[in-house]
């Protein structure tokens, strides 16, 4: 099948061009149908293709040296939208000459460039960002929001479940994906009034390809026994950090176990290939791409530590997405969910 190019903020992430470069031919080489307008310094990126020979004939440069910085705010990169790498490759996609855009700069800057550029989908009131997550079963978790928005009412949550579910039926092919929200019991009584109003109308929806089910907690997130875990970004975000700690605390307290003495060494050489596989699992760019859902187009966000591996596979995501036509499921979704459904009331009774 024949893709739209992927437009590459080549500018954006902690080392830039040279590993954006790499991870955009890495993905080639394992895809040779990709194409990729890359945006930046045309003789930066120049230089890096040319250690890459295969990428010169599927590649455009699109000429830009400004650059988002790391801790620059959303509302000051906005202003420059037209003038950075980030802003371009955004615009690409707006544009038509591009089917997706993907970087490793700031996530800020970009989910407001991309949200001002691309606009959200007819019954979406805001996008949300969503990545994989590794879990005990056959399938990874999908989490969202991730930190889009700090605060969401029960209209936005049932909106971000329904996103979410329609990402993981791409990606894990499940007809009828086990969505959840997060909270702090599973019991129907917990949590806050957004949470319970929302658990509500997901309930009593009828025509939506998902299985809901009511409430998980943070310690079941990884356990295998849920595909979707939907919360606001602010919980998300926390839950998010905390996982990533917790997977780099396991991993630092396994090596230094096993260079603790020589009988560890010994250990380790005879555990090698747990220890790889484990290792293999927990490693963040192995599940590298997070997306912002919602929007009438597609927008991946890559790590800023993102290795080019990495950043390959975000790159793979953006394709998957375009080739099973995401924004469309979205759609069909919230039609099956109907105008009627939409209308979820809040906390203080009154229908928003």
């Amino acid at each position: 099948m024949s893709l739209p190019r992927i437009a590459v903020d080549a500018m954006g992430g902690d080392e830039g061009v040279r590993v954006m470069v790499e991870g955009a031919a890495l993905a080639r080489r394992r895809h040779d149908q990709f194409k990729f307008l890359l945006v930046g310094d045309e003789k930066r990126i120049a230089a890096a293709l040319d250690t890459h020979p295969g990428m010169r004939g599927a590649s455009e440069i699109l000429h830009c040296e400004d650059v988002v910085g790391g801790d620059e705010k959303p509302t000051q990169a906005l202003r420059r939208a037209k003038t950075t790498s980030m802003g371009l490759a955004v615009n690409a996609v707006k544009q038509g000459e591009a089917g997706a855009a993907v970087s490793a700069g700031n996530t800020g800057a970009l989910m407001a460039m991309s949200k001002l550029a691309l606009r959200t989908l007819p019954g979406i009131d805001r996008p949300a960002l969503a990545a994989l997550m590794p879990t005990l079963g056959d399938n990874d978790v999908i989490m969202l929001d991730l930190g889009a928005n700090t605060e969401a009412d029960a209209r936005n949550l049932v909106q971000f479940a329904i996103m979410g579910a329609a990402y993981s039926r791409i990606v894990t092919g499940l007809a009828e994906p086990r969505v959840r929200l997060l909270n702090i019991g599973t019991e129907e009584t917990k949590g806050t009034d957004a949470l319970r109003i929302a658990a509500a109308q997901l309930q009593a929806a009828t025509g939506l390809a998902l299985s809901f089910d009511g409430f998980v907690e943070s310690d079941k997130i990884n356990r295998g026994e849920v595909d979707v875990v939907v919360t606001d970004g602010f919980s998300g975000n926390i839950a998010l950090k905390a996982i990533e700690g917790a997977a780099r605390f396991v991993t630092d307290l396994l090596r230094n176990a096993f260079t603790s003495s020589l009988r560890s060494k010994i250990g380790f050489l005879v555990s090698r290939p747990a220890t790889e596989l484990l290792r293999h699992h927990l490693d963040p760019n192995n599940h590298n791409g997070a997306v912002f859902l919602g929007l009438n187009g597609v927008v991946v966000k890559s790590h800023g530590s993102a290795s080019a591996a990495g950043v390959a596979n975000a790159v793979a995501v953006a394709a998957r997405l375009l080739e099973d036509d995401l924004t469309h499921r979205i759609s069909a979704d919230l039609a099956a969910l109907g105008e009627a459904r939409l209308r979820v009331t809040n906390g203080n009774g009154g229908a928003k």
